[in-house]
């Protein structure tokens, strides 16, 4: 097995953990303990122990989970992607439904750094 097949491998499995639902496994899993994570181009946050505590907040925001699926995924040396559709619904803005891209950097078996870019579905674009 080739090292971009393995860590095909592990993305897959941490996909499988997050889709089930199991981020705080995941991130004891797969993350590195200074893990920086961020989205679009906000600032990050650094460190395993508060991007644990964001995604618990951000959990608790969640009404209901209708849909968090890969579309594809790939690798290109130390970089994995996925590509997911979210659908939720969230307390504060009611129902969003986008497409994801996570774009993650590992170090030999652990996510290093992690960036999510989405853009929401607006009718100003059309």
């Amino acid at each position: 097995m080739t090292s971009e097949q393995r860590l095909l491998a592990l993305d897959s499995e941490l996909n499988e953990l997050v889709t089930a639902g199991k981020m705080s496994e995941a991130m004891d899993r797969f993350y590195s303990d200074d893990v920086s994570i961020k989205e679009n181009d906000k600032e990050p946050t650094i460190g395993k122990v508060a991007n644990l505590f964001r995604e618990k907040t951000f959990i608790a925001q969640v009404e209901r989970f209708n849909k968090a699926e890969v579309l594809a995924s790939g690798v290109g040396g130390r970089t994995t992607f996925s590509k997911w559709h979210m659908d939720f619904v969230h307390k504060e803005f009611g129902r969003l439904e986008f497409t994801q891209v996570s774009v993650r950097t590992w170090n030999e078996d652990r996510v290093a750094e992690e960036v999510f870019f989405y853009g929401m579905k607006t009718d100003f674009l059309s």
